[in-house]
């Protein structure tokens, strides 16, 4: 990396790129290495964790030239925390249990988030996670202090609620409240989604894939037909939306 980056010899694209350039990049190769997880394309999923590596590399050998850290500094911050936060495995003391081992994860997390300046509960939770996930890390952790319903029945209830304020921000027909109010509406949900144990993020990207399967599906049927989407009554894509169905 030191040799790309070389100011007489190095590549001048990758001359130019600072941290923040690099963060997009960074963002965009995770997501790319857990797409490839899911695809079960194991030879993909070498070649992404290769970039996502990459990744990793560029900007410690950045952070070196402005002489903030060294990628050594990276390995062994990490070897540290691993060490830190499993007591039960590098040291004499032997928590056993799965209960004791995450009670005991919490205390050393919280312990660290004290030293950052992070008294807050909430501290510490990246701004720039996508939505859902940062909506779901949130809620768990108010959910640990006990801010959080005994059941399901609770949100059920709160996402009815959330609806009828949506409908009541519709029929007023204020902007800034019907997008409050979708916003409170997608957070119950995600809440909903925790309390179930379901990844909300993972769940929105399968339905979106189911919809682009059976959305695909009616594009050929149409195709069959020499038709197109104008061309065709709402009834009658249902019905070839339903038939899409049967095929997932």
């Amino acid at each position: 990396m030191s040799q790309l980056r070389d100011k007489t010899h190095g590549c001048e694209w990758d001359k130019e790129q600072t941290l923040e350039s690099i963060a997009p990049f960074t963002i965009e190769e995770a997501y790319e290495v857990a797409d490839a997880i899911v695809r079960e394309d194991n030879d993909d999923l070498k070649e992404e964790l290769g970039d996502l590596l990459l990744q990793v590399v560029f900007l410690s050998q950045i952070a070196s030239e402005e002489k903030l850290f060294a990628f050594s500094d990276v390995v062994e911050v990490i070897t540290q925390k691993l060490i830190r936060r499993h007591p039960y495995v590098f040291s004499d003391k032997r928590n056993h249990s799965s209960k004791e081992q995450i009670d005991q994860w919490e205390i050393i997390k919280k312990e660290e988030r004290n030293q950052k300046d992070r008294s807050r509960i909430l501290d510490g939770i990246a701004k720039n996670l996508p939505s859902l996930k940062r909506s779901q890390k949130i809620q768990d952790r108010a959910s640990r202090v006990g801010f959080d319903w005994t059941d399901t029945k609770g949100v059920f209830e709160k996402i009815k609620e959330e609806t009828q304020e949506l409908e009541q921000a519709l029929i007023s027909e204020e902007r800034e409240s019907v997008r409050e109010e979708i916003g409170d509406l997608l957070m119950i949900i995600t809440n909903l989604a925790r309390k179930l144990d379901v990844d909300s993020e993972d769940a929105l990207n399968r339905a979106n894939n189911k919809f682009i399967k059976r959305f695909s599906y009616i594009e050929d049927q149409l195709e069959l037909k020499n038709k197109e989407f104008k061309d065709v009554e709402l009834k009658d894509l249902d019905l070839l939306w339903e038939d899409s169905k049967k095929l997932s």
